[in-house]
């Protein structure tokens, strides 16, 4: 058995995610050391854990797993918690270590969305982006067509197994991501079915491939604010798209923009949010011809944040002790902190403590 065989055993095993598994591997010093002293080998499915069988389906089905132990494995995912066991990849697994942005919003979505979703695609796979978005029906879909039509490369991360590819009408979609250099991913074993489960743990994957995360169009209870929650404790740069104030479809991203996400007009307001991080890709103001050129040495966060950021360290504070120490009061405190979260500075922890971002590497 390999260090990559492993790993593919233990996705297969019921009841073990990957913080068991850490634990194991650091204690055991090898991903196979820690499988073999494993006493519950019980697949997820019932009966024993059969890894061979699952290489025997990749193989049949032209797909390639990529573990924590492959150089392959995409870096950005590798460094966030709860990063899967087990990616089962068809396509170019290249792609997955592209600079990504990830696209996210309503299946219902309108005619307004659809365009922004196509425009915003479009433009930022031209700019040398990779477009990461889930393969469900409307924003999803938009988003991949967005940037197929500009020869760009995208990845779409499933709900279910590679083989339980749902929803069926998107199939073609998934072939033409394929075709085109991009790749169609999934953390679920072949034989997964969707259900309300494997979706949330879908948006961790979105979350993590990318390096910040556009909601285009979403309700108040939707699935993208799920991704864009996870998108900010992870630290990557949380955006979203502004609809009509009337509008149940553009509530989601409303209410992100107040709570502090980055506002987007086009792919121009991407780039400035990620110059940073991806610079020689970018139009500086001045260019834009709406703005003053940029300050360099304008601060991060306004004067109130920096007195809540003053505060808060690597292993977590809580509201109630920054309230005391900056005299803001803990309703403010906690609503700077939000700010502070979807900006991509703090993460939240349990007990209602705030914690520096780990860094996107």
């Amino acid at each position: 058995m390999t260090e990559k065989e492993a790993y593919v055993a233990f996705n297969l095993t019921e009841n073990v995610g990957f913080a068991t598994v850490d634990k194991l591997v650091q204690s055991a010093g090898s991903a196979v050391e820690a499988w073999q002293r494993w006493p519950k080998k019980i697949s997820r499915t019932g009966g024993e854990v059969d890894w061979k069988r699952e290489f025997e389906l990749a193989k049949r089905h032209n797909v390639e797993i990529l573990t924590p132990a492959d150089e392959d494995y995409p870096a950005i995912l590798a460094n966030t918690p709860a990063r899967p066991l087990a990616l089962y990849v068809r396509g170019d697994v290249k792609a997955l270590s592209k600079p990504s942005i990830a696209m996210v919003g309503t299946r219902r979505a309108t005619s307004y969305g659809l365009n922004m979703a196509d425009k915003l695609s479009y433009d930022l796979a031209k700019a040398g982006w990779s477009i990461v978005s889930g393969l469900a029906l409307g924003i999803d879909a938009q988003s991949h067509k967005g940037a197929l039509e500009a020869s760009g490369i995208t990845v779409g991360v499933l709900g279910s197994g590679l083989d339980c590819f749902y929803p069926e009408q998107n199939i073609p979609l998934a072939r033409e991501i394929v075709a085109n250099g991009g790749a169609v991913i999934s953390e679920f074993a072949f034989g997964r079915n969707p259900d309300r489960e494997t979706f949330p743990i879908r948006n961790h994957v979105v979350a993590g491939l990318s390096r910040g995360v556009i909601a285009v169009e979403a309700s108040l209870k939707s699935g993208t604010l799920i991704t864009t929650s996870i998108a900010a404790d992870l630290g990557r740069t949380v955006m979203a798209v502004p609809g009509r104030a009337d509008s149940r479809s553009s509530a989601g991203c409303l209410k992100l923009i107040r709570e502090g996400a980055i506002l987007v007009r086009d792919a121009d307001d991407v780039l400035e949010a990620m110059s940073e991080l991806f610079p020689n890709k970018v139009k500086s103001e001045e260019e834009r011809g709406d703005l003053k050129a940029a300050d360099p040495d304008q601060p991060p966060y306004t004067v109130e944040e920096a007195l809540v950021m003053l505060h808060v360290d690597a292993d977590g504070v809580s509201l109630e002790k920054i309230a005391s120490l900056t005299g803001l009061g803990v309703l403010k405190v906690n609503s700077l902190a939000m700010t502070l979260r979807i900006k991509g500075f703090v993460r939240f922890l349990p007990g209602n403590r705030i914690a520096l971002s780990r860094p996107v590497r």
